[in-house]
């Protein structure tokens, strides 16, 4: 039993470092060097970040469908889960289409109302997400409420590995260069999403190929310190989107 849960010990303590210390954003570049944009420059910086969003909507809505329909099959919280980050996300890109398609046609005044009402619905988002997810792993670990193995958890979970940190760094770096603090905190979500794969795919691969069930619940609470975690930041810290600096 050591041997099995030792990579879900050596994720959790990876999950805690990286919740408390910010890591990935700090390797990200805190200044583009880029200085001062053209109209022209920022208006189509606006079109690529609407662009961003659309995708993500797009992609996490089917992510979302396809998670948790496996996930309802395999009785998997983790991958259930991992469906219901990606509507938070898809919500996150809604109110950031809707934050982006208002740039010149209210004021600068009205756009940093909007701007702080976006990024601090993102963080709220965090919360309801989380709360759901950690009843439902205690209840599963309580009432050993076992899930079956799942095969396409496991392509889901690689495929937004690969998607997801890309994405990340699209926005973060659009986020930065027309000084969008809600684009960044979205850019943040769709950080966390991508870590959120590597707990997922080590909770179903432990499950399928080591039939270890608590693995499932495990990521569900793993899930819950990112989401808890981001939502305290973005609502309640001074700099909202963790930018800090």
């Amino acid at each position: 039993m050591k041997c099995l849960t030792s990579p879900l010990f050596l994720f959790l303590t990876f999950s805690c470092f990286f919740a408390n210390n910010d890591v990935l954003l700090k390797m990200l570049p805190r200044r583009l060097g880029l200085g001062h944009m053209s109209v022209e420059e920022k208006d189509r910086n606006y079109r690529k970040a609407l662009h961003l969003e659309y995708f993500t909507v797009g992609y996490n809505i089917v992510e979302a469908v396809a998670s948790i329909f496996f996930g309802g099959i395999a009785n998997s919280i983790a991958l259930v889960g991992f469906g219901l980050d990606s509507i938070v996300e898809s919500l996150s890109g809604f109110v950031l289409i809707w934050r982006l398609s208002k740039h010149n046609k209210i004021s600068k005044e009205e756009e940093a109302r909007l701007e702080e009402k976006a990024y601090r619905f993102v963080g709220i988002t965090f919360f309801i997400l989380g709360a759901y997810i950690l009843f439902e792993s205690v209840k599963k670990i309580v009432t050993r409420d076992i899930p079956e193995p799942s095969l396409p958890g496991i392509v889901i979970a690689i495929l937004s590995l690969i998607i997801m940190p890309i994405l990340a760094y699209r926005k973060y770096k659009i986020g930065k260069e027309l000084n969008l603090k809600s684009l960044v905190a979205d850019s943040k979500e769709t950080l966390v999403c991508s870590i959120l794969s590597v707990a997922l795919l080590i909770g179903l691969t432990t499950r399928y190929f080591f039939n270890f069930w608590l693995s499932d619940p495990l990521t569900g609470l793993v899930i819950v310190i990112f989401l808890f975690r981001e939502g305290y930041e973005l609502v309640f810290e001074e700099e909202g989107c963790g930018c800090r600096g």
